[in-house]
């Protein structure tokens, strides 16, 4: 294509001259535009002259096509502390005890459901713990209303471990007894008559402490009492270092 273009040029430029046609001259080039001189040293730049606004402009809606932006699940509120089963009932004597005092109280024998059972030293929390659910649980699936705080009566104690029965007052005994009761649950009273109040505040792992005192009272006053010490749960048993326990210790004079 190159060779048979340049031809046709030269041919038509002789013609021109031949004719006296004026070619027209060559427009010069245009000179380039000065390059903008660099601003002296020290001089803001834009972005420092005219900051951007701090709020950001909201941003464009959901198109026609586009399905709306779901709005943001609300945050589940934190679970609520269960109530203590026990809450509510009352104990075996209505005013409350003093831990730095000993009471004289006489102890109203009420209808209870009862289960015996054994366990060491150091596993007395957990196995009264258990055993007081397992009361509580079958009297709730029978319809038996409880209607009192948890008791343990300490039959037997020495070195090793001590047996027990585990009370839980109700209202009135069922006749005929329902079915689908554990057959180690029986019913009974409660333990009655004149009695020694003392009070434990504080983990169950220190109530140790708290039975030194009855011993040295006892021993102090010349008093004899019966060999089966009661405990009556005033707040759930949870763990041997719980702070918040609270439990009435009776001795129960000969």
């Amino acid at each position: 294509m190159m060779k048979t273009r340049l031809p046709t040029i030269a041919i038509g430029l002789a013609a021109s001259l031949a004719c006296g046609t004026p070619v027209p001259a060559q427009q010069p080039a245009p000179a380039p535009a000065p390059s903008p001189a660099a601003p002296p040293a020290g001089t803001p730049s834009p972005a420092q002259t005219t900051p951007l606004p701090t709020t950001t402009a909201p941003g464009p809606g959901p198109g026609t096509n586009q399905a709306p932006t779901p709005p943001a699940p609300e945050k589940a509120l934190p679970p609520a502390t269960p109530v203590p089963p026990t809450a509510g009932r009352p104990p075996l004597v209505a005013n409350p005890g003093d831990p730095s005092d000993v009471d004289e109280v006489t102890l109203p024998a009420k209808p209870t459901a009862i289960l015996a059972g054994k366990a060491t030293w150091d596993q007395a929390v957990p196995n009264l713990k258990d055993a007081i659910g397992k009361v509580e649980t079958a009297l709730a699936g029978a319809g038996v209303k409880a209607n009192g705080k948890p008791l343990a009566v300490f039959t037997r104690t020495d070195d090793d471990g001590f047996q027990y029965e585990v009370m839980v007052p109700v209202e009135t005994v069922p006749n005929p007894r329902p079915a689908g009761l554990p057959d180690d649950l029986r019913f009974g009273a409660t333990p009655s008559g004149k009695a020694l109040r003392f009070t434990h505040k504080g983990p169950y792992e220190g109530i140790d402490q708290t039975y030194e005192t009855v011993t040295a009272y006892l021993d102090a006053k010349g008093i004899i009492v019966q060999d089966a010490f009661v405990e009556e749960y005033l707040t759930p048993l949870t763990s041997p270092a719980d702070d918040a326990l609270e439990v009435n210790i009776y001795a129960l004079p000969k």
